[in-house]
């Protein structure tokens, strides 16, 4: 059902993407769910023999590591809260799965702090309560899935009332709508019509593999995996070969096709299976295979090659996300750690930002998102390791940048909290960005390729000249009162051009400090902080 529903997704990404009413390019929810649910479908794919209880737990672990912006995050805690209700049950009828969905629905509520009508949420939050009351008219688990469904889409369609940029925009909510896409996918692998990606269609690869330290040589019932081809040299019936192996050990598969019989068996005694084998033909080919020994092998190969937990050599350390060598700089002169190369149009996953943590020497561990769909994801780290991480909820770098001057690597991790925080709201972010896509949003006509000035996540304006938006935020600036001043020119952004702009801030803010520094950042001509 989710390889099912990771197939639909990857194939409706671009149709999600394609929702998001914001014009400005960033990590889309079609793409961030894509690859939070393949990092699922991976990890399921490599998975031998998966009852429905460990699949469930492969594919809630995978997503809860593998899950990137808030869309990915969300979509991950209803498969978590999924796995936790099926845990111990062999089989799922159709009360189970409505329990089973409002799990899930209960999970990704208690994460998020501010729950928002006309989301995913609420998409998933009604179409749970309409499986439950299905299950008490029938307990077919297709009955309660279809209803699930259908009120999914229901709930889907209300969006639009529900969110007014979504109603101006006259779209649904595309988070609801992955849910939904989901939701139908894996109903298609209940009837027995799984959902494959196109021949040219590529699943998002992961990072994530299967974990053999899971499982011990205890649960290794049989050592020796034997397998033998003997050239049939007599009438016996091989059939006598299949119930005497069945006997010995498991896994046992027996191909007859007349002039040899191939024999594969996992036993505690290969002797016996070659001595009674020899009573049908002689071997062509024999093979003995320690299992036991080649799990300790594989365990140690994993263990030798995973990333290592930094061991505590000072008590405070800091993760900081940008993109950017110019912005990278900036934070390490500052005293970050660990630098995690992301952003807007590239939200790093839970197991970026865990693998991230775990290499700083330090028992706590502050982390600076920098950007409001990161923020989730790293709120899912301290679960996953055995450092103390406290996140600081920085929605934009000049944020981060703000938050790491009031860092004081010698006190305490309450002080450091309320400061950092407190930091926060000291700054004024500005930005200057293009429109992905043409857009009627908050007023402003938008047409793609057009210039875009943001204050805060506010769209401030529009122009085909981006000198009119520079010298309209250094008004805003003047008339806002503020003393300092940084510009943070971008990649596409020549110095000569960078010092241009600086010079209107200089000239229309008298009073204040203006400092220009090469970022290096994607997507933004200027990050503008203003103090």
């Amino acid at each position: 059902m989710i390889i099912s529903a990771a197939a639909a997704i990857e194939i409706n990404k671009q149709a999600l993407n394609e929702l998001n009413v914001f014009p400005v390019p960033d990590g889309d929810t079609g793409t961030n769910m894509s690859m939070t649910i393949n990092a699922a479908a991976s990890d399921l794919r490599k998975t031998e023999d998966p009852d429905l209880e460990k699949a469930s737990k492969v594919a809630a672990s995978a997503m809860l590591r593998g899950a990137r912006g808030n869309s990915g995050v969300i979509l991950s805690l209803l498969f978590r809260g999924i796995s936790k209700r099926l845990k111990g049950s062999e089989v799922c009828d159709g009360v189970l799965w409505a329990q089973a969905l409002q799990e899930g629905v209960d999970a990704a509520y208690k994460a998020v702090m501010k729950p928002a009508e006309g989301t995913i949420l609420t998409v998933a939050r009604l179409s749970a309560a309409k499986a439950a009351d299905a299950a008490r008219e029938n307990n077919f688990i297709e009955f309660v899935h279809e209803a699930a469904i259908e009120e999914a889409v229901k709930a889907l369609a209300d969006t639009v009332n529900q969110n007014p940029v979504l109603k101006k925009a006259g779209v649904v909510d595309a988070g609801g709508k992955g849910w939904v896409v989901a939701l139908e996918a894996m109903l298609s692998a209940l009837q027995g019509e799984d959902v494959v990606l196109p021949e040219d269609g590529a699943v998002t690869q992961t990072k994530q593999s299967a974990d053999f330290s899971d499982f011990s040589t205890e649960d290794i019932t049989f050592t020796y995996c034997t397998e033998f081809i003997i050239s049939r040299e007599n009438d016996r019936d091989p059939e006598n070969l299949r119930a005497f192996l069945s006997k010995l050990g498991d896994s046992l598969v027996l191909v007859d096709d007349d002039e040899i019989i191939k024999v594969h068996v996992h036993t505690n005694d290969p002797g016996k299976a070659l001595t009674e084998a020899l009573n049908y033909g002689s071997f062509i080919t024999v093979k003995i295979e320690n299992m036991r020994l080649q799990h300790t092998e594989k365990v140690l190969s994993e263990q030798e090659a995973a990333p290592k937990i930094a061991k505590p050599e000072k008590p405070l350390g800091v993760v900081s996300v940008c993109a950017g060598a110019g912005l990278a700089d900036v934070f390490r002169n500052l005293g970050v750690d660990q630098i995690i190369s992301g952003g807007q149009t590239m939200n790093p996953s839970t197991q970026d930002i865990l693998e991230a943590v775990n290499k700083v020497p330090a028992e706590t561990v502050f982390v600076l998102p920098n950007n409001k769909n990161i923020i989730m994801a790293a709120q899912q780290v301290d679960a996953l390791t055995p450092k103390n991480v406290v996140v600081i909820p920085s929605k934009t770098v000049p944020q981060g940048i703000t938050a790491m001057l009031s860092f004081a690597p010698e006190g305490s991790v309450e002080e450091n909290t309320t400061a950092l925080t407190e930091a926060l709201d000291t700054v004024e972010t500005m930005q200057i960005t293009y429109a992905a896509r043409n857009s009627d949003f908050d007023g402003h006509d938008i047409h793609e390729g057009d210039y875009l000035a943001l204050c805060g996540s506010q769209l401030f304006g529009t122009s085909q000249d981006i000198k009119v938006l520079i010298k309209a935020l250094a008004e805003k600036v003047r008339d806002d009162g503020k003393e300092y001043i940084t510009i943070y020119y971008g990649q596409d952004v020549k110095e000569k051009h960078a010092q241009k702009a600086a010079d209107i801030f200089a000239d229309i803010c008298p009073n204040a400090d203006v400092n220009l520094l090469s970022g290096g950042q994607p997507v933004y001509y200027y990050l503008i902080s203003a103090e």
